[in-house]
């Protein structure tokens, strides 16, 4: 049987990212995304939940969200989980779950909210990525193919 491990997540960071280097000097960055959920309850109560994630980049990809990225900010990552283990000071046994990032997308208008013409840039795990400007929504991706992208107008798009 075949294995699959693949997490896909849309979310604002809940911090500026933390940037630190291996004694081996491999960056890697550590940034909390809280994924929003609105949902009606059976009495038809509009309700939403928010669920905090740890994930990790690692190289290149640390760099750049270090750079770009702050506190509040929209964030697409695409990654996997892993599990870590260790030994508390008391000898217990600890665990956590977290996202290693291996490609994402910067969301939302370059240079924050309500400015200008919402540049995007997708970022591979080898370090690889690609510019993309012009248009909202939508994924810019490092691989070839596909219609030529076309410049459009913020105020062109109909919604």
């Amino acid at each position: 049987m075949a294995n699959l491990n693949k997490v896909m997540l849309i979310g604002n960071l809940t911090r500026d990212p933390d940037l630190k280097y291996t004694p081996g000097n491999q960056a890697v960055c550590e940034i909390g995304l809280a994924v929003n959920r609105k949902y009606r309850t059976k009495e038809g109560e509009d309700r939403e939940e928010t669920t905090f994630v740890d994930c990790e980049a690692w190289g290149k990809q640390a760099e750049v969200l270090k750079q770009y990225m702050t506190k509040g900010k929209p964030l697409f990552i695409e990654g996997r989980l892993k599990l870590d283990t260790w030994e508390d000071k008391d000898g217990g046994k600890r665990s956590k779950m977290r996202v290693v990032i291996e490609n994402f997308q910067f969301l939302g208008a370059a240079g924050g909210a309500g400015g200008g013409g919402g540049g995007e840039r997708y970022v591979t795990e080898e370090g690889g990525s690609s510019s993309r400007g012009g248009s909202r929504g939508g994924r810019a991706s490092s691989g070839g193919g596909g219609a030529p992208h076309q410049n459009v107008a913020e105020e062109e798009i109909p919604f």
